[in-house]
């Protein structure tokens, strides 16, 4: 259907590919808002994304702590007593969000719907879909006046073309080669591959990765009694603590204070970020929270799990909270996960059962479980020349754009990237393709690193609604205005992580808010025209008052409110 401007846009219909927590909400608040025609597209038989009950296994927690995967119309039940306490399950997440489409989405979610192919339509207006049902193998083509892409950067698996599974053949490797993606469903193939054992000649798992999902399945595969490797460059850096961080701390805006974002609104940051003393005080608090991570964790000097990313640069970073003897890091200590960094995996050794490093050493491998990463979702759905076009691919990076943040705490950065220096993206405010943001009828949800997925999520979904009704919001006013503002904002993102390559996946880091997401959010608020810091406090304990969801549950009734006074001229 080609979406017309004389039409109202709620009577158009809206797809949303997607069924995790930001497809969820955004279909949620459309509906909410009179969009009569919301239909949520997913591959998958069941809703939940990454938490969707077919990507969990025995032992599955998340990375953040209790309720920041809530979504504001409904509750969380009470945590189940587990081994980790303050964090919820994957079991627990996956019912929550069945709960949710169960209480909220009924009939609107379509399962089993694989997105082939998005189009622009071909009367230049609107978008063509075709869609394949994954039960029975038929295809048809839909057409839709918007789309909102939800599709995350967690759905495409990227293998490293020395170490997948044509390589592993060639190379007449004999055991499973799983990427951690597929290890729900794949578990039993690595289970059956290597028996249980310990010693030099124990069969082997070896894990390639540093990051939570490679460090989850090493912790799985241990607890089994397997005999496990990991090997990387380098592991995530983390957050811990011998007990548990009291909500002031974790769930407020005291971290967000001591990481920059690319304005600055309160006096508190300015002090922080732009003054020696502040400079001081913010080094001081990485340094301490990095040494309080190491010791909770009781990892000694010298010990390869120091090898961890640079943590105030990086966004890789886990939040373990009180470790348990079950996990990677009480495990690795233990001894009984080995952990080999840094080091990189060059090729698969010719006996059939070992791998062989970059720096020619030969280890046993029985089986090999991938933990390098993802591409982007968006590039098996859409063209490269309509990637290219919508701006929703890399774009060519402009090495003398006009934008520098002179803080002090932004002083002596590592090199950036080398992709950063070739690629930049240009997704205004991680939302909307700037090349697009005239015509209103494109948007993506969850395409950010925040400590807080469900808060953003919902915030952003917000403002999509706003953007489809053209209610008046701050936005650039042309095509050219959003172009330089994405510009600026990738700019910002390569000064202030320069070790991420962030256009290099867009579906999942066109804007890392990560321990900013209170000011991101904050931006998108007051984008609509909305009160930011919204926990309240006075000037001393602002930074310390809690974040919850329901400071935001009446954000329709705002908006709509901050409508009506627009057209009655109460407010301009």
């Amino acid at each position: 259907m080609a979406s017309s401007s004389n039409v109202d846009p709620r009577d158009e219909p809206v797809a949303v590919i997607g069924a995790g927590v930001a497809g969820l909400i955004t279909a949620h608040t459309l509906l909410r808002d009179g969009f009569t025609n919301v239909q949520v597209l997913t591959r998958d038989p069941e809703v939940g994304g990454v938490w969707a009950p077919s990507r969990i296994y025995e032992g599955l927690y998340s990375n953040s702590v209790y309720g920041e995967y809530r979504l504001s119309p409904l509750k969380l039940p009470p945590p189940a007593k587990g081994p980790f306490l303050d964090r919820p399950s994957g079991k627990e997440l996956s019912a929550y969000f069945q709960a949710f489409s169960r209480q909220y989405l009924d009939g609107k979610i379509q399962f089993n719907k694989a997105v082939q192919r998005i189009r622009r339509h071909q009367s230049g207006k609107g978008w063509s879909v075709e869609v394949q049902d994954t039960k029975d193998g038929s295809s048809e083509t839909r057409e839709y006046a918007r789309i909102v892409l939800c599709t995350g950067g967690c759905s495409a698996p990227k293998m490293p073309e020395q170490l997948n599974r044509e390589a592993a053949a060639v190379a007449g490797f004999k055991g499973p080669v799983i990427h951690t993606g597929e290890f729900a469903s794949k578990i039993h193939e690595v289970l059956e591959a290597v028996p249980p054992g310990d010693g030099p000649d124990a069969p082997s798992v070896i894990v390639v990765g540093g990051g939570k999902s490679a460090q989850d399945m090493c912790a799985f595969l241990a607890n089994k009694g397997r005999k496990v490797t990991l090997v990387c460059h380098n592991l995530d850096w983390f957050l811990a603590s011998p007990i548990t961080l009291p909500e002031f701390i974790r769930k407020s805006r005291f971290l967000s204070i001591f990481s920059p974002h690319i304005h600055l609104r309160t006096t508190l940051e300015r002090f922080l970020h732009t003054t020696w003393i502040g400079a001081f005080l913010v080094r001081f608090i990485w340094y301490a929270l990095v040494q309080a991570a190491f010791s909770a964790a009781k990892v000694p000097a010298g010990s390869p799990l120091r090898n961890v990313v640079t943590p105030y640069w990086s966004v890789r970073a886990n939040d373990e909270g009180v470790p348990q003897p079950n996990g990677f890091l009480s495990l690795a200590v233990a001894g009984k996960i080995d952990v080999m960094t840094p080091a990189h995996v060059a090729r698969y050794g010719e006996d059939g059962h070992s791998v062989v490093l970059a720096d020619g050493r030969s280890i046993r491998a029985d089986a090999l479980v991938l933990g390098t990463g993802y591409k982007s979702s968006w590039e098996a759905i859409f063209d490269k020349k309509d990637l290219d076009e919508l701006g929703l691919g890399p774009q060519p990076a402009n090495p003398d754009a006009p934008y520098h943040w002179d803080y002090t705490t932004l002083k002596n950065p590592p090199p950036l990237h080398p992709d950063g220096k070739r690629w930049s993206s240009s997704i205004y405010r991680g939302i909307v393709p700037a090349k697009n943001i005239m015509r209103r009828d494109l948007a993506v949800n969850g395409t950010g690193i925040s400590m807080n997925n469900g808060y953003t999520a919902e915030v952003a979904a917000h403002w999509i609604s706003s953007y489809f009704l053209r209610d008046p919001m701050r936005l650039p006013g042309s095509t050219e205005e959003a172009l330089a503002e994405a510009e600026k904002e990738a700019t910002w993102l390569k000064q202030r992580h320069p070790q991420s390559a962030t256009a290099l996946n867009p579906s999942y880091t066109a804007f890392l808010t990560f321990l900013c997401w209170p000011q991101y959010t904050d931006d998108l608020l007051e984008d609509m025209g909305l009160s930011v810091l919204r926990s309240g406090g006075n000037a001393v304990t602002w930074p310390f008052k809690v974040i919850d969801l329901d400071e935001i549950k009446n954000l329709k009734q705002e908006r709509d409110a901050r409508r009506a006074a627009i057209a009655a001229g109460i407010i301009s």
